[in-house]
């Protein structure tokens, strides 16, 4: 991350800036933002969904095993925990351009360093590499998105006031088509890994992501969402009751998702004939859809005038279907009726539309209980404790698949479900910073 650093002055701010948006600037500056930004994120993720499927493809075409695979991807993901944490407070203090613009600067050097690996190295110095180069763009990842996020709640005051039917529309849109292009980034890394093979596929990618930071630099707003940040450690991890139970069924949400996605759904599909086109194709094709899904989550939660009132109830009747699937997949498979392929495709995509609207209510509700004053630590706050699900379901992952198996994975994304779904019956329907 200190590469990044250089960049700073060229997007500095006068101090005394307030967040909130300004009552001479346009009308069209919000969606102008807005656009920046998600366009932004829509490239980022493109390459960051490639990068998933050029490590865990070539690494097991090289024998390794999945508890490995699922190592390679562990400081990556135990990286964003701390980067959320500190990128929602970086946002705060100086700015969420800068975030943005070292976010995609960090993504660049981690790309460069991972197309350094030699598969003739020694393999305890080969993995130490990969997944120390993966942490890099773990890093760049989290800080990105949680710029990324905070600044969807300033664009959405920007554009028409602080509505709340807006605010959930952008937020539902922008995650939703975020995960489309994640889809599209899995294939993508396929079709780059075989077109061009491992190292050049990361250096079109870095390229590309140059060339997007240029445009950030350019075009967004230099002060858009500096603000009073914590100034202790205490304040910091301070958070409300809604955003510390929000956090918790995060936890449990992602966790419940990658503990069979990352390493159990690939491996078990490639170990029934499929081959990496098709894993990639359907991953690709899965992820897409369940971004379609969490675009239209609008239309599917019915809306209140408070924001919350009847957002809370259906954030805890998805989590309780949400749990169903993985409990009733596992008993399906041991009856051992049909092709347990088929059984795994056709549970993966009730599972992604449940998740799917299941996760846009989460990013919608977390804003909602944000205060407008720190938005971007509450939101850090909230994606490192996303960071962290996906750090303990894809040790999981990889551990119970080689323990048990597909049904093992399975099992443990029902009992993370269940941590969910309790903790959403403690949300409050009411937030301590409606006055912000």
């Amino acid at each position: 991350m200190p590469a990044a650093w250089w960049i700073w002055p060229a997007i500095s701010k006068p101090r005394g800036f307030d967040m909130r948006p300004s009552a001479t600037a346009p009308k069209s500056a919000g969606l102008r933002n807005y656009a920046i930004v998600t366009a932004a994120y829509w490239g980022f993720t493109l390459t960051d969904g490639a990068l998933r499927m050029l490590v865990l493809f070539t690494f097991f075409k090289l024998g390794y095993s999945p508890f490995t695979l699922a190592f390679l991807f562990l400081l990556y993901e135990a990286a964003g925990i701390l980067a959320n944490m500190i990128g929602g407070w970086l946002a705060s203090r100086f700015g969420i351009k800068r975030m943005l613009v070292i976010g995609l600067s960090t993504q660049i050097l981690g790309f460069l360093t991972l197309s350094a690996m030699q598969p003739g190295w020694p393999s305890a110095f080969l993995v130490t590499w990969v997944v120390l180069a993966q942490g890099i763009c773990g890093i760049a990842k989290d800080l990105t998105k949680t710029a990324s996020k905070s600044a969807i709640k300033l664009t959405a005051a920007e554009a028409k006031g602080q509505g709340e039917g807006r605010l959930f529309k952008w937020v539902a849109w922008f995650t939703g088509s975020k995960n489309a292009m994640k889809g599209l980034g899995f294939f993508l890394g396929g079709v780059l890994l075989e077109a061009f093979g491992f190292s050049p596929a990361l250096w079109l990618m870095a390229g590309s992501l140059g060339l997007i930071l240029a445009g950030v630099i350019l075009s967004l707003p230099a002060l858009q969402g500096k603000s009073k940040s914590s100034k202790s450690a205490k304040e910091l991890f301070g958070k409300s009751r809604g955003v510390n139970l929000l956090a918790l069924a995060r936890i449990g949400l992602f966790g419940a998702r990658d503990v069979w996605f990352v390493v159990g759904v690939p491996v078990f599909l490639y170990a029934n004939g499929w081959t990496f086109p098709m894993v990639g194709a359907f991953l690709a094709l899965w992820t897409i859809g369940y971004g379609m899904v969490q675009a239209a989550a609008p239309a599917v939660v019915r809306r209140s005038a408070d924001g919350l009132s009847s957002e809370v109830p259906a954030a805890r009747l998805w989590s309780l279907l949400l749990l169903l699937v993985p409990a009733g997949l596992t008993a399906i498979l041991a009856l051992n009726l049909i092709r347990p392929d088929l059984v795994l495709v056709t549970g993966l995509c009730l599972f992604g539309v449940i998740f799917a609207v299941n996760s846009s209510v989460h990013s919608y509700l977390i804003l909602a209980y944000a205060g407008s004053e720190k938005a971007a630590e509450d939101v850090g706050f909230y994606y490192a404790a996303n960071a962290l699900g996906r750090f303990l379901g894809t040790l999981l992952s990889g551990l119970l698949y080689q323990l048990g198996g597909l049904p093992a994975c399975l099992i443990g994304s029902a009992v993370m479900l269940a941590t969910g779904w309790l903790a959403t019956q403690a949300l409050p329907q009411r937030s301590e910073h409606r006055g912000d």
